[in-house]
């Protein structure tokens, strides 16, 4: 399996739960972890992604809130498996109400600057529901800071289109026990790809 670990907004290739899953798969030859850095603007972010499955076999995703919109579009577009770890579900939303008129264009790496262009694109590539929406899992708590977690039970259990999603009281966006759950999600990811 080739894993890619997608980073939330304002995170990096070497975010705590990139490296818990690194670590964790360290000693397994049959996983290969990727952990590309997708501190870009929306379109090239989804370009190198695709390119990146395109040239993989047995492409598995893991993505966190912003990682988890972008593994959502992928999931639609390549039909591999996901979990997702409290997804964004609308950030061009998100991120207008945060940082408003005042803070955009924002400054969030040396190498991007988050534009009213890339908001624009953000909500272009959103797909309204996924076709193989079973093939991803959904992990959320209810205590997430950021996001409101039913947006995201909302749009992932729509009929005939619903994932498995597993809601947890309490928790926090950065999802604090993600080490416990990586054998589950192992699991659900080996299980979808067969």
């Amino acid at each position: 399996m080739n894993l890619i670990y997608l980073h939330g907004f304002r995170s990096n290739p070497f975010s705590a739960k990139g490296q818990l899953l690194r670590q964790a798969l360290a000693q397994r030859s049959d996983i290969q972890v990727h952990l590309p850095d997708l501190n870009a603007p929306p379109r090239e972010v989804m370009q190198h992604l695709s390119a990146l499955i395109e040239q993989l076999d047995q492409v598995a995703l893991v993505g966190s809130s912003l990682g988890g919109f972008y593994a959502t579009q992928l999931v639609a577009r390549y039909a591999v498996p996901a979990v997702l770890i409290n997804p964004a579900m609308r950030p061009w939303q998100l991120f207008q109400e945060l940082f408003g008129d005042a803070q955009i264009p924002l400054k969030v790496h040396e190498h991007w600057t988050l534009e009213r262009l890339h908001l624009q694109q953000l909500e272009q590539m959103a797909v309204p529901f996924v076709e193989k929406a079973d093939k991803i899992l959904v992990l959320l708590q209810q205590g997430d800071e950021v996001l409101d977690y039913r947006d995201a039970q909302r749009y992932y259990s729509q009929a005939q289109h619903s994932s498995l999603i597993m809601t947890e009281t309490r928790g926090n966006h950065g999802m604090d026990n993600f080490a416990l759950k990586i054998p589950m999600l192992l699991q659900f990811l080996s299980d979808s790809l067969k």
